[in-house]
């Protein structure tokens, strides 16, 4: 059960990753960048409606499932610290402060949408619940939930009725020019962070699910693991899509309420099918699910990765993709987000030949360990005085 426990964790996680391109595809993909994500088409040709479909498939789902999977890594984390007795969440933190220096270089010198910054504030606060007892995580977790609901329900209405558009001052981060790009980015941090007053509490509140899901034996290859599995995959497959495909066909003003609200009973419902699918398919894995396994198993080299080369091939400072398939769109998006993950998953595999770790994986644990040890060495030598 261990070992599928495992290989369950690393296949979500891939998917989780790799789910996150394909909603920030179209940002790469567009001309404008970040200033023409924004810009939904219209469902009144045939490529409008397939854009729209393609959308929906991926909007705000894979980046919930990525926080229910960082809840559910917080959860193994705490369970190893009272194993060992250690102090929660003493050397957490700093594992938040890596991810949050981690965000920031990623978000200044890659991809403006970064969401590991987003991830390292809500991992530091959620610190200090995931370690309570059942009714004060409970109360937290439904608080977080209701006050984002009614903050997005609050966000739909002004939406609806003062029609206020969804736009990005500016022109946003410059395509032609790298170095200009880095500076638009830092110029224009308080624009592209402001979803943080959104993703923060949605965030806690998934993180909190996450473990709680965990402590109940989601992942369990068990009888009453596969019960919870089937309730989740009842509500968010069975809710969740119908009413992600309303609010995604809606139109501008359901935006807050399709990528954070509804695509968030999906992602519930991804997770239990994907781990349900994960303990039944016995035997050796086949190429997609080893593939899916090594992009888990250094998901945050391999996050930094597809974003990285996307900007490479789709803006002017790289291939251009973007403005030479200007018309082709959205056929050629399909082909660039295959592309990509296909080459992510063969170079995650080649990797893992010859490393345990991913690169970023690698440079993080000697930055957790470091100051660490020379903790350990410290104590010792001070006890070694006396």
């Amino acid at each position: 059960m261990e070992t599928d426990r495992i290989e369950a964790l690393d296949v979500l996680r891939g998917v989780a990753i790799l789910g996150t391109l394909g909603t920030n595809i179209w940002v790469f993909a567009d001309q404008r960048g970040a200033a023409g994500f924004l810009d939904l088409p219209t469902p009144d040709s045939v490529a409008g409606v397939t854009e729209l479909l393609l959308r929906f498939l991926s909007n705000g789902k894979f980046l919930a499932l990525l926080s229910l999977m960082f809840g559910i890594g917080m959860e193994l984390q705490y369970r190893s610290a009272r194993k060992r007795g250690a102090r929660w969440p003493g050397w957490h933190l700093w594992r938040a402060a890596l991810l949050f220096f981690e965000g920031v270089v990623h978000y200044t010198l890659i991809f403006e949408f970064d969401v590991l910054i987003y991830y390292a504030i809500v991992s530091a606060l959620v610190a200090f619940v995931i370690g309570r007892s059942e009714r004060v995580i409970s109360i937290w977790l439904w608080f977080q939930g209701l006050v984002f609901v009614t903050v997005i329900g609050l966000l739909t209405l002004a939406q609806h009725y003062r029609h206020v558009p969804l736009t990005i001052d500016g022109n946003g981060p410059s395509t032609t020019s790298w170095p200009a790009a880095v500076a638009d980015r830092i110029v224009m941090a308080g624009t592209y962070r402001a979803e943080a007053v959104l993703v923060i509490p949605l965030g806690m509140f998934l993180f909190l699910l996450g473990s709680r899901l965990m402590r109940r034996g989601v992942l369990a290859d068990s009888r009453q693991g596969q019960r919870l599995r089937n309730k989740l995959m009842q509500v968010g497959l069975g809710m969740g899509i119908p009413l992600n495909l309303i609010t995604t066909f809606s139109g501008a003003s359901w935006f807050f309420a399709d990528r954070y609200v509804t695509a968030g009973f999906v992602s519930i419902g991804l997770l239990g099918l994907v781990t349900t699918l994960v303990h039944r398919l016995r035997g050796e894995p086949g190429p997609l699910r080893r593939g899916l396994i090594s992009v888990g198993r250094v998901a945050l080299s391999s996050y930094i990765l597809q974003n990285l080369i996307a900007g490479i091939l789709c803006y002017e400072w790289g291939f251009g993709l973007s403005s030479t398939f200007v018309s082709a769109r959205p056929w050629w998006v399909i082909v660039l987000y295959l592309g990509v993950s296909a080459l992510i998953m063969a170079l995650s595999k080649l990797w893992l030949k010859w490393f345990s770790r991913g690169p970023v994986e690698l440079l993080w644990q000697w930055a957790y360990l470091r100051p660490q040890r020379a903790t350990v060495s410290r104590v010792e030598r001070d006890s070694n005085r006396y």
